[in-house]
């Protein structure tokens, strides 16, 4: 039996201490957790010092590179097209990874978009699309590589082989109380991101309520942490701070995203979603140093970015024609009287919506594609008394009184001079 070259309590002990773990402690410490080595309350003994201690820029590199080790890698290059990728930390009615990997696409990138499922209120681009019949959100990299190379686009689930560590380590985070750690953050999100192979990558970094990071400057440090890990490791990397006080769009569920994607694609749909996936699709091309091949804005006039989510679904077996599912029940929420939505918290509506069924606590929860909220005004707008303000959609009547007490608090209907203040869209840019 080979004589391990480190004692996993000594590397502990160097973080418990603030000192800075060097390539080869980081390196054994996660491969020797992978192989059983380093037992399970070691490696949360770890990240609890992480979260405590931090890390300096080196270490997160080098933690994020372990990661990546851990695992295989990804290769686009035969595509002789440029890619690029989005990801976003998470918010309520988040639907703009739907809409953007066509418009991308339509205009001349390849995205490749190893997506995820959701945990807690914030929802998953995979529970969305498989929301869609037929749709398959596993696929071998063959498929990989034959959706994308004939779509310009590929939505899916990332491998068991990318990054698994970070699987591992991720799960043991959750029970731990580690999650908040923006090291462990960093390394998670950009070792997946690199190990996808994707030359430029932007990042959506929600800040507010309904958001992970709550304030700016969390925000903040979390985007610089990861611009500076995707550069370190050669991939064009930038990242927007954008607005998650108020939620996105007007629903917040699984199929219900998943319509306001495809009216957002059809040319229509809410300003706000519209107005980011332009924004967050000019911000790919840059980032891959390529002019796109028309407005990005266009494609959605034109339909190109329609196409381009009709091939793509169907590629992945999903029936763009069938219908979508739909909640057994509803219950409406109405105005009491005249006055002005002065208030729409995306927390409170998150939490609304994972009651109804449209989230999961733990990761063998099912989630119910029909369930969720639909605002039909959102924050700054006129409504009369008697107008629906809200519906809601679950296939479980008996969850309706809980969804309508996470949902109390979260609006409010009073005169133009309580309108609550914004955040701006966009608020700023990390490169």
């Amino acid at each position: 039996m080979a004589i391990e070259p480190f004692a996993a309590v000594d590397v502990i002990i160097a973080k418990r201490e603030r000192r800075e773990l060097t390539a080869e402690q980081i390196a054994w410490f996660v491969d020797a957790y992978v192989r059983g080595v380093v037992a399970e309350e070691q490696m949360s003994a770890m990240a609890m010092a992480i979260l405590l201690n931090g890390m300096t820029a080196t270490e997160i590199s080098r933690w994020t590179t372990a990661y990546i080790n851990s695992g295989t890698t990804m290769d686009w290059s035969k595509l002789g097209r440029p890619t690029a990728d989005k990801h976003s930390t998470g918010g309520v009615g988040d639907k703009i990874t739907l809409p953007l990997v066509c418009v991308a696409a339509a205009c001349g990138l390849s995205v490749p978009q190893l997506s995820g499922r959701g945990l807690g209120h914030t929802g998953g681009t995979l529970d969305k699309l498989e929301s869609m019949p037929g749709w398959r959100a596993s696929l071998t990299d063959q498929e990989m590589f034959d959706v994308i190379d004939a779509t310009g686009a590929v939505i899916c689930a990332a491998s068991d082989t990318l990054a698994p560590a970070d699987r591992r380590i991720y799960a043991l985070r959750d029970v731990t109380a580690t999650v908040e750690s923006i090291p462990l953050i960093s390394a998670s999100i950009m070792s997946k991101k690199i190990a996808e192979g994707t030359g430029a990558l932007v990042l959506d970094v929600k800040v507010g309520s309904g958001a992970f990071m709550k304030s700016v400057e969390q925000a903040r440090e979390l985007a610089q942490t990861m611009v500076s890990i995707g550069t370190a490791a050669g991939v064009a990397t930038r990242a927007l701070l954008t607005a998650m006080d108020v939620p996105l769009g007007r629903t917040a569920g699984n199929a219900l995203e998943v319509t306001e994607s495809v009216e957002v694609l059809a040319g229509g749909g809410p300003t706000d979603v519209v107005e980011l996936t332009v924004r967050l699709a000019q911000e790919m091309f840059e980032a891959a140093g390529v002019q796109p091949s028309k407005d990005p804005a266009d494609s959605l006039r034109d339909g190109s970015a329609m196409d381009v989510w009709r091939k793509m679904i169907s590629a992945q077996g999903g029936s763009v024609d069938a219908p979508l599912p739909i909640a057994t029940h509803s219950h409406v929420i109405t105005a009491a009287h005249d006055g002005y939505l002065t208030k729409l918290d995306a927390l409170a509506v998150g939490m609304t919506a994972w009651r109804l069924g449209a989230g999961r606590a733990r990761k063998e929860d099912r989630v119910q594609a029909g369930a969720g909220v639909r605002w039909h005004a959102t924050q700054g707008e006129p409504v009369l008394a008697g107008q629906p303000l809200f519906t809601l959609y679950t296939d479980d009547e008996d969850r309706i009184p809980s969804a309508l007490d996470a949902l109390a608090d979260g609006f409010a209907v009073g005169d133009q001079s309580q309108i609550q203040d914004r955040l701006p869209l966009v608020i700023e840019t990390v490169s």
